[in-house]
C-alpha cells in the first residue's frame, strides 16, 4: 500500500504541489499555479473522488483566482481521468498527441479489468484496486498544441513544452519562469522507477537535459516528492543505464523478458538504483528499447506486460 500521506504544499511563490504519498502505481501528483484572479491546474487524478478531494483542498487558494485552465501533461488516466470533475468553465489543454492517446485506454476499460473475477482481475487489482473507475465520463481536452504554447495565467507567463514521445506519445512539461518552477508530469518519477510506455528513451533523456539547462530551482515530478536538478539527473542516469544495458543484451540475441530479468539483477547491484520502487517496470522499459532497435519486435499485450512486471518484483533483485 505504501505511504499515502496526501498534502498540498506551496513550493514556490504562487506555485503549489499536490502530493500523493510515495507516488506508487496511480498515486500521481498535480500542481496549481495561482495568478491574479485566475489559476492553472496541472493534471487531474486517477478517479473522480480523489480529484474532488484535491479540489476541495485547493479551495482557499482558488476562491479569488478560479481555475480557468487545466493542463494534462499526458494521457495516462492518473493524470486526466478526473477532468470531468473540474468546472465546465475551465479550458483543458494538452498536446495533440496526448489528446489522441487519451481515448486508447478509457476509464471503462480499467473498470472492467478491476471488476474481472478471474486471474486478469486479480492481477490488475494488485496494481489499481484502490481506485474507483466505475462511471467515469472521460472529458477530453478543449485545446491542443504542438511543440510549445505560452499561456497567461492571471498575468503570469506559463510555458507548455512538448517533450514526447517519451513516457507516452505526448508528454508535456509546464514551466513557470517567474517562480523558477517546472511541473514535469511523468517525465520524472522520484523514488520510483520510470516506465517507458512509448519511447524512445533518447527523447526522454533529451527532456531531462532540457530541464537541466533551464533556470529552475523547484521541480515537481509526476510521482514522488518535490526535487531539484539532482532528481532530474537521477532519472536521466537510470534511463541511460537501461538504454545501454538493453541495447547490449539485444545485440547478444537475448530475449526481451530474459534481458529485463537480467537487468533487474544489475539494477539491484547498484546503490543508486536498488532502492527504486516498482523496479519490475524494467520489463516495459526493455520492450521500448527492443522496439526502437528492431521495428519488427512484437511487444506483448498490456496484461502480459503487467504479469511480467509482477513476476520480476516477486523474484526480487535476484537471478
Amino acid at each position: 500500500m505504501g505511504n499515502r500521506e496526501i498534502r498540498l504544499d506551496e513550493v514556490a511563490d504562487g506555485c503549489l504541489a499536490y502530493l500523493q504519498g510515495d507516488g506508487g502505481w496511480g498515486w500521481s501528483n498535480a500542481g496549481l499555479v495561482v495568478g491574479d484572479g485566475a489559476s492553472l491546474l496541472v493534471d487531474t487524478l486517477f478517479d473522480s473522488a480523489l480529484t474532488r478531494s484535491m479540489l476541495d483542498t485547493m479551495a482557499d487558494h482558488v476562491r479569488s483566482a478560479p481555475i480557468g485552465t487545466v493542463v494534462n501533461t499526458h494521457a495516462n488516466g492518473d493524470h486526466c481521468y478526473g477532468n470531468s470533475v473540474v468546472a465546465d468553465t475551465a479550458t483543458i489543454v494538452a498536446s495533440s498527441a496526448a489528446a489522441s492517446e487519451m481515448e486508447d485506454v478509457p476509464p471503462a476499460l480499467l473498470a472492467a479489468l478491476n471488476n474481472d473475477p478471474g486471474a486478469a482481475g486479480d492481477l490488475f487489482r494488485s496494481f489499481f484496486g484502490e481506485f474507483d473507475f466505475d462511471g467515469i465520463e472521460m472529458r477530453l481536452p478543449d485545446r491542443t498544441f504542438d511543440g510549445r504554447l505560452e499561456l497567461d495565467v492571471g498575468g503570469r507567463s506559463v510555458e507548455l513544452i512538448e517533450v514526447g514521445p517519451a513516457h507516452t506519445a505526448g508528454d508535456t512539461i509546464v514551466v513557470v519562469p517567474d517562480a523558477k518552477t517546472v511541473y514535469t508530469g511523468d517525465i520524472l518519477f522520484i523514488g520510483g522507477t520510470p516506465i517507458v510506455w512509448a519511447g524512445p528513451l533518447s527523447n526522454w533523456i533529451a527532456a531531462c537535459d532540457l530541464m537541466l539547462g533551464m533556470d529552475v530551482d523547484t521541480v515537481v515530478p509526476g510521482h514522488g516528492p518535490v526535487t531539484d536538478e539532482a532528481g532530474v539527473t537521477a532519472v536521466r542516469d537510470y534511463l541511460s543505464f537501461v538504454e545501454r544495458g538493453a541495447g547490449e543484451r539485444h545485440a547478444a540475441g537475448m530475449d526481451a523478458f530474459d534481458a529485463a530479468r537480467d537487468l533487474a539483477v544489475a539494477i539491484g547491484a547498484r546503490e543508486d538504483f536498488s532502492s527504486l520502487g516498482e523496479f519490475g517496470r524494467i520489463a516495459v522499459n526493455v520492450e521500448a528499447v527492443y522496439r526502437e532497435l528492431d521495428p519488427d519486435h512484437s511487444t506483448p499485450d498490456v496484461v502480459e506486460q503487467f504479469r511480467r512486471m509482477a513476476a520480476i518484483e516477486a523474484a526480487g533483485h535476484t537471478t
